[in-house]
């Protein structure tokens, strides 16, 4: 078994299960099944016998957000302005303290998730900081 065809086309399966309406689950744990062979170890075929199974499982319902997690994604929207590349920093710089404050009120699960959120925006202030940012003497080749 090519295991890295098998993962490509189990994720793919697992994803239209999750998204279209109309899978044909047996059908496609049929197809997956065809890519197993006798001669793949023992321990293969069972893992990926598993995780063909598990198709025929209802997916998980889909996350539910908090309004702090919405909150926080509003504001993160509002970050990108227009203007002086002060004006934009301050406005990144604002967003994400206001961010990593909602993140510190969230239910424990979700506080990583909104505080994820910040780090485009750090990435963004801190090349309008540098432009040569991440870039310096140590990573710059001369060759």
């Amino acid at each position: 078994m090519d295991i890295a065809k098998f993962n490509s086309a189990f994720s793919d399966a697992d994803h239209r299960r999750r998204t279209e309406p109309d899978f044909d689950v047996a059908g496609e744990q049929n197809r997956l099944r065809g890519l197993l062979s006798e001669e793949d170890p023992p321990a293969d075929r069972e893992w990926a016998s598993e995780l063909i199974e598990s198709l025929a499982e209802p997916p998980p319902p889909p996350r539910q957000w908090s309004s702090l997690y919405d909150e926080a994604g509003q504001i993160h929207a509002s970050a990108y302005v227009d203007g002086t590349t002060g004006e934009k920093i301050a406005a990144l710089e604002s967003a994400r303290c206001r961010i990593w404050e909602i993140a510190d009120r969230a239910p424990q699960d979700e506080a990583p998730h909104i505080r994820a959120m910040t780090r485009v925006l750090e990435h963004l202030e801190n090349e309008l900081r540098d432009p040569s940012w991440p870039l310096d003497e140590r990573t710059t080749r001369t060759d």
